[in-house]
């Protein structure tokens, strides 16, 4: 009775799979020239209501945005993720930024509100309020009925739940705590976000060197040695698992894209061209962190700043050219990028899709896009935060070149706003909207191989969090293709989809991996061989990938480089070198087994430190994670640099800096504190270092010593002193510099290190004993 159950299952998914591959096909439709807009040198400041605000939005042809909401429905938003049933919860900080002192920013009366579109016209016309007295939340995602939420200054995540249909959260429990492992509390722009389930069925996060599995309730936690990706606001992945990250703070628009974080850090200088760094905004934007050489002539950004909020459309109800593209939003250009990802024998680089124009712009100085996604209906959304002010108080100090600029414009009275639009195309419609928790794994499994990959993913997830292992002769059948319709090219999402929806169940066999090697398409190839690295120990495994080190895909390939790796076996080492003589001259594949070499150093990087005292090396390793997550995206993982697209290095390089050789303790804390200015060695660069004194001492210190531990090269006489800076040494540098509001020039600095020498050689005069 059970198999045959079990074959009922089977023959409804491959009729369910005939049905979705029969939807209408879309026409792939390449963009027309559309002139932008006559650009607005004196753009005015003023509140647009949602209606005056479209009209500033330019689009190419045929594409125009829609409202979904606007305020007072919600406030302040920066997030947005939907249940099974399209329920969009979104993220409000509702302090941020509130004036240009950040005043009760801290304080705990942010919000997740719950939309819904109850007539199914496109718009939401409910909202409850479903967790109320947040501060500032910043990741939150859907596993069927619970929402995973986590806050700023916290890396902790709880799960809610409404459990009597009142919109409102009545239930809420920790699914992973961790009170020691947080982050600065002084400045919110330097801290986690994303929370975002990849194919692989981790979720990853950026700024920490980590990555979440969810389990029976629970999180489970997995370091990965290099750090994370990368970025600041934003994480996404696309239909193979690639993910994207973007960083503000190093303005580098995207990152991380070449290999999965878990295996090392591997960026190309030339991923992008130096062009790929401007952005055309079409009205004056004057209000920018970087100052006067952040603006062209004519008073627009010339360059990413602000890079965040980033997502790979992955619908189906939008122009088939725009699927795989890397959207990614810059609120202070008022501008949404659309960018073509290509891979060239397993190089993957981006570039604009457009000529010296963007995808969206706006002429609503207020328009402040910090977030994308696909939505369940096929489209394209955005999220609008609308306001004046979009950077944080550590940038907006009394007479700062910004904060003069948000004065003169009133910038600050624009607060409390806030749209969400969906990008729709003429002729198209909305697909149906999904009613998933509703519906049993069984019907699930058909989503699979729907065109929308935000079906997929969901499809996916729910079924690997419910347990349900009814599904898995089901899954079996679509991931090997034992089907018409689950075999080919149009189905080859399915299959993928099948293989991690098993691994997630712990369903995965040899059998179904060694069907997979055998796939007609590279990128099922590849996930199976992702899939098997804990078979790698059995032989006869490890022979049949033998066969797969002459594939002729690249992507293969270097997935078989980063999964044999680690397997330690002599046949492992085999393959590995095979594949890489066979093709010496390749890039990827050198540069990839390089990126491993560098991750396993890393890995054993606690042995260096093991005679040190408890206390130093905390410092060090806090310093790490900082600098991997923040300053390696101006400086680089090796402290060598980060190059901006060919356009030379963001930031000077830190190996071999003079600064910090290990007798100039104080100048690196000086330089940490206050920033540096100026040609440094002779050479300029696009970015200042900024000041980090919104942190603690201890913050300060972790970061000095780090650096000065791992990118000193010490004399022998040096070889006795010690890179650590104690938090009381950071405070006594803090005060000595109190009323300093600029950066320091290296003039300067010298000037103080003389002075920090000619006192340390002074001796002190001894005490002259008092007369009785």
């Amino acid at each position: 009775m059970k198999l045959r159950n079990n074959s009922k299952i089977v023959g409804a998914v491959a009729f369910a799979m005939l049905v979705f591959t029969c939807i209408v096909p879309r026409n792939s439709v390449q963009d027309e020239p559309q002139q932008p807009p006559a650009f607005n040198p004196n753009p005015s400041p003023a509140y647009l209501s949602p209606a005056q605000s479209a009209k500033t939005m330019y689009l190419p042809k045929g594409y125009r945005l829609e409202l979904v909401a606007a305020e007072p429905m919600i406030k302040e938003p920066v997030a947005i993720t939907w249940d099974g049933n399209a329920r969009m919860y979104v993220a409000e900080m509702i302090t941020y930024m509130q004036d240009a002192d950040a005043t009760g920013e801290r304080q705990p009366k942010s919000r997740i509100s719950l939309l819904e579109d109850t007539d199914n016209d496109g718009r939401m016309d409910k909202s409850t309020v479903f967790i109320d007295s947040l501060l500032l939340p910043r990741m939150l995602i859907c596993v069927n009925n619970e929402l995973l939420v986590n806050e700023t200054n916290t890396i902790n995540l709880y799960s809610y739940k409404d459990t009597n249909g009142d919109g409102k959260a009545d239930v809420k429990k920790p699914v992973y705590k961790n009170d020691r492992y947080t982050t600065n509390d002084a400045n919110m722009e330097h801290q986690r976000s994303g929370l975002d389930w990849n194919l692989d069925n981790w979720m990853y996060i950026t700024y920490d060197p980590v990555r979440f599995r969810y389990n029976n309730g629970m999180i489970r936690v997995d370091t990965m040695p290099s750090g994370s990706g990368g970025g600041q606001w934003g994480v996404t992945h696309d239909n193979y698992g690639r993910l994207f990250y973007s960083s503000a703070g190093g303005e580098n628009p995207v990152l991380g894209f070449q290999i999965n974080p878990a295996y090392g850090n591997l960026n190309f200088p030339d991923q992008f061209d130096a062009d790929f760094q401007e952005v055309w905004p079409v009205i004056a934007t004057p209000d920018v962190q970087g100052g006067e050489k952040r603006l062209r002539p004519n008073v627009t950004l010339n360059h990413f700043t602000a890079s965040c909020g980033q997502s790979i459309y992955r619908g189906d109800r939008l122009p088939e050219d725009l699927v795989g593209n890397y959207i990614v939003c810059e609120p202070v250009a008022r501008i949404i990028r659309r960018a073509k990802v290509s891979t060239i024998k397993g190089k993957t680089t981006v570039e604009n899709f457009y000529d010296k124009h963007e995808f969206i712009a706006s002429s609503d100085m207020n328009f402040r896009p910090v977030n994308s996604a696909t939505g369940p209906d096929g489209n394209l959304y955005i999220v609008d935060m609308h306001r004046g002010i979009i950077q944080q108080a550590n940038w907006t100090k009394p007479g700062t070149f910004l904060r003069n600029k948000i004065d003169s414009l009133g910038l600050a009275k624009n607060t409390g706003h806030g749209r969400i639009y969906r990008v729709v195309y003429d002729g198209y419609k909305r697909g149906a909207k999904p009613a998933m928790l509703n519906e049993p794994a069984g019907k699930l499994v058909t989503y699979l191989n729907h065109p929308n990959g935000w079906w997929r993913d969901n499809a996916q997830k729910q079924i690997i969090t419910s347990g349900d292992r009814s599904v898995i002769p089901a899954l079996r059948a679509m991931a090997t293709g034992q089907q018409p319709s689950w075999k080919g090219e149009a189905a080859h999402l399915a299959r993928i989809h099948a293989l991690w929806t098993l691994e997630g169940l712990n369903a995965i066999d040899e059998d179904i991996l060694l069907s997979a090697f055998k796939d007609d398409h590279a990128q099922v190839r590849k996930a199976a061989i992702r899939i098997s690295e804990p078979y790698l120990k059995s032989d006869g495994m490890m022979e049949k990938l033998q066969t797969l080190a002459n594939d002729s895909s690249y992507d293969v390939r270097v997935q078989l480089l980063l999964s044999l790796y680690n397997a330690r076996s002599g046949k492992a080492k085999e393959v590995m070198n095979q594949i890489l003589n066979n093709e010496p001259d390749n890039q990827m594949l050198s540069t990839t087994k390089a990126a491993l070499d560098r991750n396993e150093n890393v890995r054993t990087f606690g042995a260096r430190l093991g005679n040190m005292a408890a206390a130093d090396r905390n410092l060090i390793l806090n310093g790490a994670a900082t600098f991997k997550s923040l300053c390696a995206s101006c400086h680089g993982v090796d402290g060598k640099g980060m190059s901006i697209g060919g356009a030379g290095l963001a930031a000077p390089p830190l190996a071999g800096s003079k600064r910090l050789t290990l007798p100039e303790k104080n100048s690196a804390i000086r330089i940490l504190l206050h920033g540096l200015t100026g040609p440094i060695d002779g050479k300029t660069y696009p970015s200042i270092m900024p000041p980090m004194e919104a942190n603690s001492d201890e913050w300060i210190a972790a970061v000095a010593s780090y650096v000065r531990y791992t990118f000193s090269a010490p004399t022998r006489a040096q070889a006795r002193l010690s890179p650590v800076v104690k938090p009381e040494e950071v405070k006594k540098i803090r005060l000595e510099n109190a009323g300093k509001t600029t950066a320091w020039t290296l003039s300067e600095l010298a000037a103080r290190s003389n002075e920090d020498s000619i006192a340390q050689a002074t001796p002190v005069p001894a005490a002259t004993p008092s007369r009785q």
